[in-house]
């Protein structure tokens, strides 16, 4: 049995190892999908083998059938609901898909701990006690469970817009949350070493609460990194759980969904040159700031057909996607555009910066749904060097990270953030809504440089408007 979970963990690592790359991703999914079904069969095949239950009363009561009813059963419900909203959930709201998946692999995981719970109450009697082990286990899978939840929920409001983008602030700032964290470890002790099944209860409700006052502080610039965060924890209240019932499948899930959640947040922290701890304490980010004055800045505005001149006599051009690509359901219609250039014999690629959109990936996924090549799909450390080469970059729904104040003013609330340096290319388009700021909340000094052109307008409009203007020439 235990080599057959062995067997899974190899499946999720391989799969793991095939995210690694856009090229392999779709292989790396299918393989760690395939990896969960082996782990689900052998559980059940382990059900099966299960001794019946005595209850207090010396009555045997046999599980077996019951659980393995619950788990097809619960299989096939979760497949299907998974199968619909991998179909009918759009491109753009596949961030808050993901942060919802984070949060409902955490309070799956809280649950498990707490039927152990309740079921050593019902069957033992109501003075139950566990191996110190397990007691350690159960609050922890509840404590790191439930604030992956609550905290996950937060964030998916903030991506939703049902709750404000920018950080919200607490009394007493970070402090307030370390005296829910003292709180936290009180009723665990209380819970652990006296053997009281209530301090589990008041556990979760004070990770409930801390869910939600450690995710409402950070700002909509920070999402990227917070869902990333998440996703680590749910792994971690999941290998928690496995811990909880025995079961080492769950357990090796769980350990590398943890690690690689937590070595891709720190590499996002990296991209945004800020530690983990400024991203969760700063309150940085200020979604839905208003338009920047641009006062007596030159701005010079271009049309279409002024774009379209400029792509047509082009012989190198990088796309820098961001969020308003996604916003509007653009990456086919800048497929469309690349297709025509390349019929004129134009180089096209694309510039992807690690935390452009609202996820981990996001940019990466948007491009493959319109079935964009991976090998033109550049890193930023092999888009940088490519940009002085480079007759046009079109960058689409872009902001904070093509700001040259990242690298040019120390003053700025994100200098030394790694960007794209699109302001190096001979002409650089932007296309955009208004001269408004990204999530950091301050103004782009590319917007007024003398290589810039601004294309005011709905990318998805633009960019099929900029295709007929090059048909035309």
């Amino acid at each position: 049995m235990v080599l057959l979970y062995l067997f899974a963990g190899v499946l999720f690592i391989l799969g793991l190892k095939g995210l690694g790359s856009p090229r392999t991703a779709r292989r790396g999914n299918q393989i760690a999908a395939a990896g969960m079904a082996v782990a689900i069969l052998v559980t059940l095949f382990y059900i099966r083998d299960l001794d019946p239950i005595h209850t207090g009363s010396g009555e045997a009561v046999s599980w077996a059938s019951i659980l393995w009813w619950v788990i097809i059963v619960g299989a096939l419900i979760g497949s299907a609901i998974g199968a619909v909203l991998a179909l009918k959930v759009k491109m753009t709201s596949m961030p808050e898909l993901v942060a919802a998946f984070n949060g409902f692999g955490g309070g799956a995981s809280a649950l498990v701990a707490f039927a152990e719970i309740v079921a050593a109450g019902t069957i033992v009697g109501s003075n139950a006690s566990y191996a110190t082990e397990t007691e350690v286990t159960v609050a922890l899978s509840i404590a790191i469970g439930v604030v992956t939840f609550s905290g996950s929920f937060v964030a998916y409001g903030k991506l939703q817009g049902t709750i404000t983008g920018k950080p919200v602030a607490l009394p007493g700032g970070p402090y307030f949350n370390l005296v829910v964290v003292l709180l936290m470890t009180a009723s665990a002790v209380w819970a652990v070493g006296f053997n009281q099944p209530a301090g589990y209860w008041i556990l979760a409700a004070l990770s409930f609460l801390l869910g939600i006052t450690g995710v409402i502080p950070i700002g909509g610039a920070d999402m990227p990194v917070v869902i990333s965060l998440l996703n680590s924890l749910s792994g971690v209240a999941a290998a928690m759980a496995g811990f909880v019932i025995g079961n080492q499948g769950l357990i090796i899930a769980g350990a590398l969904v943890g690690a690689a959640g937590f070595i891709l947040t720190v590499q996002m922290s990296e991209a945004m040159n800020r530690s983990l701890a400024n991203v969760l304490f700063a309150g940085f980010g200020t979604e839905g700031a208003g338009p920047i004055d641009a006062g007596d800045k030159p701005v010079n505005s271009a049309t279409p057909e002024d774009v379209a001149i400029s792509l047509a006599y082009a012989q190198k051009v990088l796309v820098v996607p961001g969020y308003g690509l996604a916003v509007a359901q653009a990456q086919h219609a800048v497929r469309d555009l690349a297709n025509a250039l390349e019929e004129r014999e134009v180089t096209v690629e694309y510039a992807i910066h690690p935390v452009a959109g609202r996820m981990p990936g996001h940019m990466n996924v948007l491009l493959a749904e319109a079935d964009v090549p991976y090998d033109v799909l550049l890193d930023l450390d092999h888009s940088n060097p490519r940009f002085p080469d480079t007759d046009v970059v079109l960058v689409v729904g872009a902001n904070d990270v093509v700001n040259p104040s990242a690298r040019d003013d120390a003053s700025s609330p994100i200098y030394g953030m790694p960007i794209l340096e699109v302001d190096k290319a001979k002409t650089t388009v932007v296309i955009k809504r208004s001269l408004s700021p990204g999530f950091a909340g301050i103004d782009n000094p590319l917007f007024y440089m003398p290589s810039t052109m601004m294309l005011f307008s709905d990318a998805k409009s633009a960019l099929e408007n900029i295709q007929e203007a090059l048909e035309d020439l």
